[in-house]
């Protein structure tokens, strides 16, 4: 018999020393959609004050290819260093690829897109919604953690409405233009004039 006191939550956490600094990655053994998602946070994520967050859905291509034909990578770089700098947030890194068609599908969509159609008809000639992401684990993590209000780095009106419809106040929306380049115009657009999207 071993000494370890058993988790009171299903919440695990270790060090991650990074580029940007030295943060806690924060992973839940049981979620609602069964997958494994993690959080990455600096600071003290307890305290009143409203809490830098940054949700961000996969990107395989993005965020570790560097691919220029979103703006999906340099999201996640500037929200780690812009919490970096602040030395306090959370970034919520979902495991949802390609607006949750999932990789081989997304590469299906590109080639779509090669074809002249735009990321919303790509995805629907594939049969599926222009969105099927859900946010209800970034909820659940910040509940977790203790975490009621946010200052939220997007540009998408549907997580903020999703986080507050499950109690966090979104008290601020911090936009984030970044990553924008001559490939990705045509997909910027289509997420403004399509999918909602803010600037």
């Amino acid at each position: 018999m071993n000494n370890f006191s058993q988790p009171q939550s299903n919440l695990i956490q270790a060090k991650l020393p990074t580029k940007w600094g030295d943060f806690t990655v924060y992973a839940m053994e049981k979620t609602v959609d069964g997958k494994e998602h993690v959080g990455l946070g600096m600071g003290d994520l307890s305290i009143d004050e409203p809490l830098l967050v940054r949700v961000h859905s996969e990107c395989l291509t993005g965020d570790a290819f560097g691919s220029l034909r979103c703006d999906c990578g340099p999201q996640l770089d500037a929200a780690l260093e812009n919490i970096a700098k602040l030395g306090r947030g959370l970034v919520i890194y979902l495991r949802q690829e390609g607006r949750g068609i999932g990789l081989v599908n997304k590469i299906k969509a590109y080639e779509l897109q090669d074809q002249g159609l735009d990321t919303v008809e790509a995805n629907i000639n594939l049969g599926f919604k222009a969105d099927l992401r859900k946010f209800d684990v970034a909820a659940d993590l910040l509940g977790t953690l203790g975490v009621s209000k946010v200052r939220l780095m997007t540009n998408n009106p549907r997580k903020v409405e999703a986080l507050n419809n499950a109690n966090i106040d979104v008290v601020e929306r911090v936009p984030m233009n970044y990553g924008m380049n001559p490939h990705n115009e045509h997909y910027l657009s289509t997420k403004h004039g399509k999918l909602g999207h803010l600037k």
